[in-house]
């Protein structure tokens, strides 16, 4: 099973990177010209069973973006270019990543890779999403597609981002790898399309998936419905919110 999702895996990211390669140059053409720096932006990022990788991303930001220490990003960063606004907003930046999975460092459908520091954040319940390779996108991925608006106007973007998104993004993450098939990546595939134009009716049947699922949090499908203010709670493995970085 595992070899056939590798293959299926591979073959898909061949079949997209031929598809999306016009559309990866052409972004890349406009960045570069905007600021004569290199449009990608490659940068570790924590895989499987903790081993590093260097992830591929097409840049958004400024070329040092790095230097603000800054790991969670919100639509009013100021460090995003003003060509950086229209690849975050297509998602566009994440389309060179099929070279990571090409390379076997990725997945098409996973949890996110995080970078060093969140990771070394993890409790030790968390620490159980290194179990699997990290996707280009996932559950998490599309019901917070949005996170750039969610942490808009935060004084402290990662310790927002820590409060009010990372728990269930874990939780999220942990329960696609309990469930984890063919038939649900092939779906998750789907939703990440059908998210950027009929939203309400993606998080609907996402939220009809997660219902299913045992979990911890009995409402967690109603958060997948994002109808509701997130607000802050506990980690997984804490029984108290994240008040400190």
């Amino acid at each position: 099973m595992i070899l056939v999702h590798r293959i299926c895996g591979w073959i898909c990211s061949i079949t997209m990177g031929v598809i999306c390669l016009p559309i990866v140059l052409l972004f890349a053409s406009c960045i570069f010209l905007y600021d004569r720096k290199n449009p990608f932006y490659v940068a570790p990022r924590v895989g499987k069973h903790g081993k590093l990788f260097n992830m591929i991303k097409l840049r958004s930001m400024v070329a040092d973006a790095y230097r603000y220490q800054i790991d969670s990003t919100a639509n009013d960063d100021p460090r995003i270019t003003p060509i950086g606004k229209w690849v975050r907003r297509f998602k566009v930046d994440e389309l060179a990543q099929i070279i990571n999975v090409i390379k076997g460092d990725m997945n098409w459908v996973g949890p996110r890779p995080q970078v060093p520091i969140e990771v070394n954040r993890y409790t030790n319940v968390e620490k159980g999403i290194l179990t699997i390779k990290p996707g280009i996108t996932d559950l998490a991925s599309i019901v917070f597609s949005d996170e750039g608006e969610i942490l808009e106007g935060a004084t402290n973007p990662d310790l927002l981002y820590a409060q009010i998104e990372r728990p269930w993004k874990s939780r999220l993450a942990l329960l696609y790898i309990q469930h984890a098939s063919l038939w649900l990546d092939i779906r998750l595939i789907f939703f990440t399309f059908t998210n950027s134009f009929a939203r309400s009716w993606t998080l609907k049947h996402l939220s009809a998936i997660v219902k299913m699922w045992p979990s911890d949090i009995p409402n967690l499908y109603q958060i997948v419905l994002r109808k509701q203010p997130l607000q802050p709670y506990p980690i997984p493995g804490c029984s108290d919110v994240v008040v400190d970085l």
